[in-house]
């Protein structure tokens, strides 16, 4: 403890003090998790109805309205300080709203905390730094890195909107492709009963809306553009761009030429969904064959030695009583 007191410049006993609290309130939220009742849908119904109103309105393009309401709010505060600094340039958020909405943000302010979270954050992380190293003294051991550990705050700051934006898309991706087959089979049963393309993403939505949100979710975003967009190939693209996915891809193609050419739908999706089917089987059947590789490591450094002890361990106390103390 002395030790650790002495590294970082702070009291033993506030540092324990700071982790209690920290471990309480830990506690306290994941019982209040616990105890509540999680419908994946309640909060995405919003965002869908809202793009349907949208496109009922016919603002489909746009996404500013002819008469818009100024409210003091903090995001339009935040909006006014991008378009000052020119933060929202087509050129510029293009892309970046594509990753946003892949990410599972599709709100038309998430662009705007996004600029001002990587504007704002460097200046707050780099004072953090400052007070932390300069005015605390914290590791006064090593206060000849104290510059290198205020540029790494400052850096820590420009990324990290960058690194939880990916990590958010990463598991929704990874959600997506672990349900995809079996979605694509619901579609093949929708299809085969007789519904059309729209009515069956609405159906699998609906049947999928708890055990896999994001995929109903994007399902009924583009039941409701294929009803409303004038090109129904448009809407069938954008689910492509919404969710960075090669299997996703082939089903849009899919969808694509079947809306194009009247191609049967159920045959071609049941080829898809045995191929996603044998492509996850694969995936598995890989980190099974990889494991004993991956084991070795561990193996040799935390079993063997242990096993050693205990194989050798008896004979070796033996010959020492025996030969070495006597």
């Amino acid at each position: 403890m002395q030790a650790i007191e002495n590294m970082l410049g702070i009291a033993v006993i506030d540092i324990l003090s700071f982790a209690a609290g920290l471990v309480s309130l830990l506690v306290l939220v994941a019982l209040y998790q616990a105890g509540l009742v999680n419908d994946p849908m309640k909060d995405r119904i919003k965002s869908l109805q809202g793009r349907r109103d949208q496109l009922k309105s016919g603002l489909i393009t746009s996404r500013k309205r002819a008469n818009p309401v100024k409210e003091k709010s903090s995001v339009n505060l935040m909006r006014a300080l991008a378009e000052k600094l020119k933060l929202l340039q087509d050129e510029q958020t293009q892309k970046v709203t594509i990753k946003l909405v892949q990410a599972g943000y599709r709100s038309k302010d998430a662009i705007v905390i996004y600029q001002i979270a990587r504007l704002v954050l460097p200046l707050v992380m780099g004072l953090v730094g400052v007070l932390l190293f300069y005015g605390m003294k914290a590791m006064p051991d090593q206060e000849k890195l104290y510059p290198l550990f205020s540029v790494a705050m400052v850096f820590l700051g420009l990324k990290l909107p960058d690194i939880l934006v990916a990590n958010a898309k990463t598991k929704r991706m990874e959600s997506i492709r672990l349900g995809l087959p079996d979605a694509l089979d619901l579609l093949v049963v929708c299809a085969e009963a007789g519904l059309t393309l729209d009515a069956a993403l609405n159906r699998v939505a609906n049947e999928l809306g708890r055990a896999l949100p994001d995929l109903s979710e994007e399902f009924s975003l583009t039941a409701i553009e294929l009803g409303f967009l004038p090109e129904r190939r448009k809407a069938l693209m954008n689910l492509g761009v919404r969710v960075d996915l090669p299997a996703l891809q082939g089903v849009v193609t899919t969808l694509v030429q079947s809306e194009r050419y009247g191609t049967p739908l159920a045959s071609s999706l049941r080829v898809l969904s045995a191929e996603f089917r044998n492509e996850r089987m694969m995936a598995a059947e890989e980190k099974a064959a990889r494991l004993p590789a991956v084991l070795t490591v561990p193996l040799i450094v935390f079993i063997m030695p242990v096993l050693f002890i205990v194989l050798i361990g008896p004979a070796a106390c033996k010959v020492s009583d025996n030969f070495i103390n006597k």
